[in-house]
């Protein structure tokens, strides 16, 4: 189909436009929306296999519920992308996960439909439980539907937000199984029975038979009581209770999501008991793109442009399997992220050793404690935007029993293309006030692997943090020029016998700004040293080295940090040296470049690092001051 012959799609600015529209007209609006999202996604990127499988629920759930007065709330929200395009943002796609643009996740300050703010998965329940108790209190008729993934199930917050489930309420959970089989009730028997329970005769004859039999002076309540009983052990008999029965919700399904009119009759059947109901659907990733549903890991989130076929993650992952021939203690553990964190290959070679636990950060990391305090040497990669849910984890579990467990810190930096839910900008302010841990940050491929084989000797808490991006030719040739990998920690471009004005410190990927900015102030004859450091702790110790290594003629130091300000490395760095220097005069100047007090979340198209205060012209304009 042409994405560009969009007959139904066009006349949509509004979920008023869509419950407005004849319902014959569904089977070619929700093809239009297919081809719209292939063309867009594949063009800019993104995450194409979940919204193909959710075209069928997202429409009927603006056709059947009077959004935005009732509420949409997507779980991670990676698969909300029809749900923008029937609300009035189809026109922002050419921007879509770009700094300023179209969000890739819903957004409170996006819009009006955006109820909620999600990025990270297995929240949207106990959101959703939120808005439906505070109506429930307020005496409103709004309803809530929470749309979650059976990967959530995974996770722990989506348990403790059913067991928290009020049965009376205007809340609906669709439970999105396109992966995962849950629930054994599947096929032409449990659909047939769905279609039965989604009637508004079925309702309506629940209601009467429980009506006339509790009004029967006498034998009512027990007749009622024994009939419900009754009904109950045949369905257990034939097809087993399920955890959402157990805790008082109604349940339905499992039906084909992907069924557009019976989605649409279950989501009405629903809205008619109005209480809190459970709507299991099963759909397929990728529907309608055949090579998205042949391959739908693939194409669960696609890149515009793949770039650099090598990254830190692939070195990670190529280190840890090579490490593991030789030492049969080491153990590798994901969040469900093994493709993301280079873990593919070890989980193919070493089976027995690989866990992926699933979305559950904070179980992964306790489940390494565990492990390492019965002897094993545990490996966890986890992304630094969700190692944020394992604090309680890092510090309790694993920091306070000073245990041997290395946790490797991924897509650290800022996320330009996934906003401000994924940047991971946080982990090194709080780490840095844990006690027991190590802070390491490679800049390059070599001292990663350096640092994997010292790891192997070190018998206390360990982090190390990488991008998802290539190492720099720029900082492996200043800085590693003979390959002396075994010596990472502190790298300089100058000695004492050097005499520069300033000095640039920095870690991790910035350093390659640090280079671009001293080529450009050596070519306006300011005299600049710069330093690497991929060892952040102990903090004395680096501060005592780096205040060490500083030339008599350096007037001026300059910290540039792609992290928080608040608790990073700079700061503290900076104020260590700040108290040796006063013992010897106070002569020293220090500036620090890192991101304030923000979430880095610009609203208009820009450069993120200039909009966070952190970019090569940021840094050459501060030097520059501090010169002047």
């Amino acid at each position: 189909m042409d994405p560009n012959q969009t007959t139904y799609l066009d006349s949509i600015n509004s979920a008023a436009d869509l419950r407005a529209l004849p319902r014959k007209a569904i089977p070619a609006l929700n093809r239009e929306i297919r081809s719209f999202l292939v063309e867009k996604v594949s063009e800019h990127g993104g995450h194409l296999a979940s919204n193909l499988g959710v075209v069928e629920l997202t429409v009927a759930l603006h056709r059947v519920f009077n959004t935005p007065s009732d509420r949409i709330i997507f779980d991670v929200g990676h698969q909300s992308y029809v749900h923008k395009m029937l609300t009035g943002r189809r026109d922002r796609f050419e921007s879509l996960r770009t700094v300023g643009g179209l969000s890739g996740f819903p957004g409170r300050n996006e819009s009006e439909y955006d109820a909620f703010g999600t990025g990270h998965s297995s929240t949207a329940l106990s959101a959703a439980l939120g808005f439906a108790a505070a109506d429930k209190l307020a005496g409103r008729n709004n309803f809530t539907v929470a749309v979650v993934g059976d990967g959530a199930f995974t996770g722990g917050m989506v348990h403790e937000a059913l067991n928290n489930c009020d049965p009376d309420m205007r809340l609906i959970l669709i439970l999105n199984e396109n992966e995962m089989s849950i629930s054994k009730n599947i096929g032409r028997f449990a659909n047939y029975l769905a279609r039965i329970r989604a009637s508004g005769g079925y309702g309506d004859t629940k209601r009467n038979t429980k009506r006339f039999l509790l009004r029967l002076p006498l034998l009512g309540k027990p007749l009622y009581r024994l009939l419900r009983r009754f009904k109950r052990r045949v369905k257990n008999t034939l097809y087993g209770s399920n955890l959402f029965e157990e805790v008082g919700l109604h349940y339905m399904g499992p039906v084909d999501g992907n069924d557009y009119n019976l989605v649409e009759r279950l989501l009405c059947s629903a809205k008619r008991q109005a209480r809190s109901t459970v709507i299991h659907i099963k759909t397929q990733k990728g529907k309608g793109c055949a090579a998205a549903e042949h391959r739908p890991t693939e194409y669960h989130n696609i890149a515009a442009s793949h770039g650099a076929s090598v990254r830190f993650p692939t070195v990670f992952g190529e280190t840890l399997t090579e490490l593991a021939k030789e030492n049969t203690d080491i153990c590798a553990i994901t969040a469900a992220m093994a493709d993301g964190t280079g873990l593919v290959p070890f989980s193919a070679a070493y089976p027995d050793r690989f866990f992926d636990v699933g979305i559950a950060e904070g179980h992964a990391v306790t489940f390494a404690a565990g492990l390492a305090a019965a002897g094993m040497r545990p490996y966890a990669a986890i992304y630094s935007t969700f190692l944020q849910r394992a604090y309680d984890s890092l510090l309790h579990d694993v920091a306070l029993q000073n245990l041997p467990v290395s946790i490797f810190i991924d897509r650290a930096g800022l996320a330009p293309s996934d906003g401000a839910t994924h940047h991971g900008i946080f982990d090194v302010a709080f780490l840095s006030h844990i006690p027991n841990f190590t802070i390491l940050t490679p800049a390059t491929y070599g001292s990663l692997r350096a640092m994997m084989k010292d790891s192997l000797a070190i018998r206390t808490p360990l982090a190390i943090r990488y991008p998802n991006a290539a190492e720099s030719d720029a900082v492996v040739s200043t800085y590693y020029p003979n390959g002396e990998y075994e010596s990472y920690g502190m790298r300089a471009d100058f000695t004492l016998a050097d005499t520069p004005h300033a000095v640039i410190v920095t870690y991790g990927t910035t350093a390659s700004r640090v280079l671009a900015a001293k080529e450009h102030l050596t070519a306006l004859h300011y005299s600049v040293g710069t330093v690497l450091l991929e060892r952040l702790t102990p903090y004395a110790d680096v501060a005592a080295r780096l205040y060490a290594l500083l030339p008599p003629t350096v007037k001026t130091v300059v910290f540039l940090e792609e992290g928080i300000y608040n608790g990073g490395a700079a700061m503290l760095l900076t104020d260590a040296m700040r108290v040796m220097d006063a013992k010897n005069g106070g002569a020293l100047r220090f500036r620090t470049l890192a991101i304030r007090d923000s979430f880095v979340s610009p609203t208009v198209p820009c450069d993120i690092y200039e909009y966070a205060g952190i970019s090569t012209t940021d840094l050459i304009n501060a030097v520059i001051e501090e010169l002047s």
